[in-house]
């Protein structure tokens, strides 16, 4: 596989192979660990699969009104049945961890990005725009550190994130090469 196209699901193999750059790139400007960075995206896109615009970290467009959003199929977690969204389709009482949790499948509006490159780098400014990831910014170069950090700051609502991000960071360790 010799080029990126977006919406291909990648073994880790490849996703690490043809996405390394950008994450190293992005770790150059920001200190944020490349490994950190690429298990997130891994995640979040479902190792490219849900690349859609070029969108791999899940990251919200709160407007939906300025032509670089999109409205994209998603799952959320909360401790609240009475979550608004723009579009609710189901709503499902669960147990996690002996607590009950309400599953979300819902339609938000993400960013969507003309290159990999311009994803990268919005997802680390994202980290910098928001005061919520400063102690997360202070281990930047430590990605499982940084990982429960972003997960406490509440990255994603998935109350399993931080133990499933890092799982993904040592699968990417290992096919760094």
């Amino acid at each position: 596989m010799n080029e990126l196209k977006p919406c291909v699901k990648l073994t880790p193999k490849d996703f690490t192979r043809l996405l390394l750059p950008f994450a190293k790139e992005t770790e150059t400007k920001s200190g944020i660990s490349a490994i950190a960075i690429l298990a997130q995206a891994a995640l979040e896109s479902g190792w490219n699969r849900a690349s859609i615009g070029w969108m791999f970290f899940g990251v919200k467009d709160n407007d939906g009104l300025n032509g670089n959003e999109q409205l994209l199929t998603t799952t959320e977690y909360s401790r609240r049945a009475d979550l608004k969204f723009p579009v609710i389709i189901s709503i499902t009482p669960i147990i996690r961890n002996g607590q009950k949790w309400f599953k979300y499948r819902i339609k938000d509006y993400f960013r969507k990005y003309e290159t990999p490159e311009q994803c990268f780098t919005d997802h680390a400014n994202f980290f910098f725009k928001y005061s919520r990831y400063a102690a997360a910014l202070n281990v930047k170069s430590d990605p499982y550190k940084f990982i429960d950090e972003i997960a406490k700051a509440g990255y994603a609502t998935d109350p399993d994130y931080a133990e499933n991000l890092k799982s993904i960071a040592r699968m990417i360790e290992k096919n760094i090469i």
